[in-house]
C-alpha cells in the first residue's frame, strides 16, 4: 500500500554504484574501481534490455488477446442486436396478424402496432435499397428473406426492378440496352430473390410497357401522319427488332407459360398500329405506284389517253377471224414502246417490300388475304395502268397491211413485255406464293395470274398478227414494184443471164431481217411458232404471186432461180414446215420448164405425187406453150 515514488534516473544509478563493490566515488572499505563499475553497468544494461524485451512480448499478448476478446465481443453484441431485431419483427408480424384477426381491439393499441409495422417495413426496404446500390448481395438476400413476410416485398421488388434500370439505357440502341440489362440482372436475382422467375417476368413486363412502349410511340407517331413511307419502314424495323428481343429473352426462367406471356407485351405495344397496318400498307403502294407511273409518262411528255380494250371474249374472236380492224384510232408513236424496265423494278421493289411488311405485320390468320390485296394493286399498276396500256397504244399504232416502209416496232412491244412478263412470274413465285400456297386464296391467286396474262398475251398474238401481215403485205409493195412481167418472159430468149431477179433478191434480204427481229423479240416456243406462222405466209404470197405471170422456157429457168434464193430464205426459218412448203414450190417450177413429153413423169415424183392435180395442172397453164402444145391433155 506504499506509494509509489516517481522514478529517478540519477537516484537509480547512485544506487547501483553504491551498492558495487569499489563504485563508490569516496569513502568505502574498497578503493574505487572504474572497470569494476563499467562491467557492471554493462551487465546491468544488458538484463535491463532483456526485461523490456519480456515485458514487451507480455504486452503485445496482452494487446492482442484484448482484441481478439473485443471483436468477439462486438460479435457478441451484432448477433444479439439481430437476435434482438428478428425478435422484434416477429412480435411486430405476429401483432399485425392479431389486430386483422380480432377487429375489435383497442383503437389506440391498434394504430400503434400499424405504425409499428409501416416504420419497420420502411426500414427494410431502405437497407434492401442501401444494399443494392451497395452491391452488398447477401445482405441484399437477407433483406429481401425478411420482407417476403411482409405486405411490402412487392414494393420491394418494383424499387429493386426500378433501381437496377438506372443508367442501363446511355446508348441510342433500347434493343440492345434491354438484353444487356436482363442478362446481368438474371445473374443477380437467382442470387437475392427466393422466386427469381416472378421478378425477372416482372422486369421484363415493366420494361416492355413502359421504355419500349414509350420507345416505339416516338418513332411511329412522329412519321404517322407525314412521311407514311418511312412510318411503314419504321413500324416494320420495331416490329421485327422487339419480336427479335423476346425471342432473346426466352432463354431466361420466366415462367410456365413465358411464350404467352412476352407475345402478350407484343402485342400491347403494336396492336393498334398493326390494326390500320394493311389499310395504310395499300393506301402508300397505291400512292407511290401512281407517283412512280406518272413521273415516268412525264419523262416521255406523254399524256395518257382512254383507249378502248374490249373484252377478252372479243380479241379472242379478233384472233379467231385473224382480222385486221383497228382496237382504236390510229396513233403514231414514233416507236415508243411505252415500256419502262426501269418503271417496272420500281413497282416490284416496292411489292417486295409490302409483302416482306405484309409476312411480318400481318395476323397468321389475314396474312394470305393481305398479301393478295397486295397482289391486286400489282396487277392494276404493272399489268394494267402500265403494260395492257402500252399493248393498247402499240395495237392502235400498227400501220395497215398496205402501209409502205412501215416501222413495225410492235415486235420491240413483245420483247420488253416477255421480259416483263418473267420479271413479275418470279415475284409472283418467289414473294407471294410463300404467303398463299397453303390458304385458300391460292387458286384465287394463281386465276387472276392466268386472267391477266392470258389477256395480254391476246393483245400480243393480235399485234402479231397483224405485223405479220404488215410483213406479208411489206413484201408485197417490193414484189409489185420489183418484178416486171418481161423477168419471166424475156425478148432475148438466148441473151439472159440464169439468177433470180432484182424483186427476189430484194424480198429475201427484208425476210432476212424480219426473221433475226422475231429470234430477238421472243423466247422459247413462241419463236418457233411465229416463224411458222411467218413462214405460211411467206409462202402463200410466192406461190400465188409467181401464178400471176406467164412463163416461157428460160422464164420459167428464171422462177426457180426466184424459188430456190427464197428457199434459202426459208432455212433461216429453221422450221421444218417452211422448209417442206419452199421445196414443194420449187418442185412445181419444174413444171415451167420440163419437156411436154415428161410432165407425167415429173408429176409422179416423190414430192409432187400426193399433191392436187387441179394445183398442179394450174402451174402448167403458166407456160407460154400450154396452148401450142396442147398440154392440157397430160391432165385428162
Amino acid at each position: 500500500n506504499k506509494k509509489t515514488e516517481p522514478f529517478d534516473a540519477d537516484e537509480y544509478i547512485e544506487r547501483l554504484a553504491w551498492r558495487t563493490p569499489g563504485g563508490g566515488s569516496k569513502g568505502g572499505a574498497e578503493a574505487f574501481d572504474p572497470k569494476r563499475l563499467l562491467e557492471e553497468f554493462e551487465n546491468h544494461i544488458e538484463e535491463l534490455k532483456q526485461l523490456d524485451e519480456k515485458i514487451q512480448r507480455r504486452v503485445e499478448k496482452l494487446e492482442h488477446q484484448c482484441h481478439r476478446e473485443a471483436k468477439e465481443f462486438a460479435h457478441k453484441v451484432q448477433d444479439l442486436q439481430r437476435s434482438n431485431q428478428v425478435n422484434y419483427i416477429d412480435i411486430i408480424l405476429g401483432l399485425s396478424i392479431f389486430n386483422r384477426r380480432y377487429p375489435l381491439w383497442f383503437a389506440d393499441v391498434k394504430a400503434k402496432i400499424a405504425s409499428k409495422y409501416h416504420d419497420l417495413e420502411r426500414q427494410l426496404i431502405q437497407e434492401f435499397t442501401a444494399g443494392q446500390r451497395r452491391g452488398e448481395i447477401g445482405r441484399m438476400r437477407e433483406v429481401a428473406a425478411v420482407l417476403l413476410h411482409f405486405k411490402g416485398y412487392a414494393h420491394c421488388v418494383d424499387v429493386y426492378i426500378k433501381q437496377c434500370q438506372e443508367g442501363a439505357y446511355m446508348r441510342s440502341d433500347v434493343f440492345e440496352d434491354t438484353a444487356l440489362l436482363c442478362q446481368r440482372v438474371n445473374k443477380q436475382v437467382g442470387e437475392v430473390f427466393q422466386s427469381p422467375e416472378t421478378v425477372m417476368a416482372k422486369l421484363i413486363q415493366n420494361i416492355f410497357e413502359n421504355k419500349l412502349q414509350a420507345h416505339v410511340k416516338e418513332k411511329l407517331d412522329e412519321t404517322r401522319r407525314s412521311d407514311i413511307e418511312q412510318y411503314l419502314k419504321n413500324l416494320y424495323d420495331l416490329y421485327t427488332r422487339t419480336t427479335a428481343l423476346a425471342s432473346k429473352l426466352t432463354e431466361f426462367n420466366l415462367g410456365s407459360d413465358k411464350h404467352t406471356f412476352l407475345s402478350k407485351l407484343i402485342k400491347n405495344i403494336f396492336s393498334t398500329y398493326l390494326e390500320s397496318y394493311i389499310e395504310m400498307e395499300k393506301d402508300y403502294l397505291r400512292t407511290r405506284s401512281a407517283v412512280i407511273l406518272q413521273r415516268y409518262y412525264d419523262s416521255k411528255n406523254h399524256q395518257k389517253r382512254p383507249l378502248g380494250g374490249g373484252s377478252i371474249q372479243e380479241l379472242k374472236e379478233r384472233i379467231r377471224q385473224r382480222t385486221n380492224l383497228p382496237l382504236g384510232p390510229s396513233i403514231d408513236t414514233h416507236g415508243e414502246t411505252f415500256l419502262s424496265q426501269e418503271v417496272v423494278v420500281n413497282l416490284l421493289q416496292e411489292t417486295r417490300h409490302a409483302f416482306e411488311r405484309c409476312n411480318r405485320l400481318s395476323d397468321p390468320s389475314d396474312l394470305p388475304k393481305n398479301a393478295f390485296s397486295i397482289f391486286l394493286l400489282l396487277v392494276e399498276h404493272l399489268c394494267v395502268d402500265h403494260m395492257d396500256y402500252a399493248l393498247e397504244i402499240g395495237l392502235s399504232a400498227i400501220p395497215s397491211a398496205d402501209a409502205k416502209n412501215a416501222n413495225l416496232y410492235f415486235l420491240d412491244v413483245v420483247q420488253q413485255a416477255n421480259t416483263i412478263f418473267h420479271l413479275f412470274d418470279k415475284q409472283f413465285n418467289d414473294h407471294l406464293m410463300p404467303l398463299i400456297s397453303s390458304s385458300p386464296k391460292l387458286t384465287e391467286c394463281l386465276h387472276k395470274k392466268k386472267e391477266v396474262i392470258e389477256q395480254m398475251e391476246v393483245k400480243l398474238d393480235t399485234g402479231i398478227d397483224r405485223t405479220l401481215n404488215c410483213m406479208v403485205g411489206q413484201m408485197k409493195h417490193i414484189l409489185a414494184t420489183e418484178q416486171k412481167k418481161t423477168d419471166f418472159r424475156p425478148e432475148d430468149e438466148n441473151n439472159v443471164m440464169i439468177q433470180c431477179t432484182a424483186a427476189c433478191s430484194k424480198v429475201c434480204v427484208y425476210v432476212s431481217r424480219q426473221v433475226e427481229r422475231v429470234r430477238k423479240s421472243m423466247d422459247g416456243k413462241n419463236v418457233d411458232t411465229v416463224l411458222t406462222e411467218l413462214g405460211v405466209r411467206f409462202h402463200r404470197l410466192i406461190h400465188e404471186h409467181l401464178q400471176q405471170y406467164s412463163y416461157s422456157s428460160m422464164g420459167g429457168m428464171l422462177a426457180i432461180c426466184d424459188v430456190a434464193e427464197y428457199r434459202k430464205s426459208a432455212k433461216d426459218f429453221r422450221v421444218p414446215l417452211v422448209l417442206q412448203l419452199f421445196d414443194t414450190l420449187h418442185a412445181l417450177c419444174n413444171l415451167l420448164v420440163v419437156a411436154p413429153d415428161n410432165l407425167k413423169q415429173v408429176c409422179s415424183g416423190e414430192q409432187l405425187t400426193n399433191l392436187d392435180r387441179n394445183l398442179l395442172h394450174a402451174f402448167v397453164q403458166l407456160r407460154v406453150d400450154y396452148r401450142q402444145a396442147r398440154l392440157g391433155r397430160h391432165f385428162s
